[in-house]
């Protein structure tokens, strides 16, 4: 372990704590006075520079939530006078008040693109025989608030029963009929008044493992459907 400590403070505290001694005992422990005398000058100047920057940081940090109050302060003004602006533009029509104004009309917004057709399914039957189901989907970035709809059917033929629809790609099928050896999903993505692509996949049940159940799937080709 060292004598003398690394950090900056202890090592100034160190010498602080040994010029008494120096100086008292220089002769006696092989120093001259004079460099005991030295010593002490230079650690007081060593704390007086110590006690500077602590100052200057203190100021500094000061300074720095003084800047982010006056921005803040600022920032909030200013935004409510956009929203007034933007308020008498709508109130007058046009793009008259935003040209006095030197701020941008807003962008008349364009159609948003078709939304994407499921794909990449992925289904995990757990211990309870609920099927857990998971997809990809590709849609516009302004098509915020799309959900899917999703059917069901039992078997390789008959109708599609409408399980309900949900604004996350997966859903859990907790009333998989026991003993049902294959199902049919069909999907698809809704948005107002868009609707995408169908997509259906078939699920068929086997046995795993040490008789564990499982089950995998089929992406197939899906004229649109028509609900029951």
């Amino acid at each position: 372990m060292s004598l003398v400590p690394k950090k900056d403070v202890d090592r100034i505290q160190f010498y602080e704590n040994h010029i008494a001694p120096f100086t008292t005992n220089a002769t006696a422990i092989g120093i001259l006075a004079s460099e005991a005398t030295d010593l002490q000058t230079k650690t007081a100047a060593a704390r007086a520079a110590f006690d500077a920057r602590q100052a200057a940081q203190q100021a500094a940090e000061a300074a720095t939530l003084a800047q982010r109050d006056a921005v803040d302060a600022m920032s909030n003004a200013g935004a409510a006078l956009i929203e007034k602006i933007r308020a008498k533009a709508k109130q007058v029509g046009g793009n008259s008040v935003y040209t006095l104004a030197e701020i941008p009309a807003p962008a008349t917004p364009g159609p948003i693109g078709p939304l994407g057709k499921p794909s990449d399914f992925v289904v995990t039957l757990d211990e309870s025989g609920a099927l857990h189901l998971k997809w990809k989907c590709t849609n516009p970035p302004a098509a915020s608030g799309t959900f899917y709809q999703i059917w069901r059917r039992i078997g390789p033929a008959g109708e599609f029963a409408y399980l309900g629809g949900t604004g996350d790609k997966k859903l859990v099928d907790a009333t998989v009929p026991a003993g049902a050896s294959a199902l049919t999903y069909q999907l698809q993505a809704v948005r107002s008044t868009a609707v995408g692509p169908w997509a259906q996949f078939n699920v068929n049940f086997g046995t795993g493992a040490g008789g564990a159940g499982i089950a995998s799937v089929v992406e197939t080709k899906v004229e649109p459907k028509i609900a029951a």
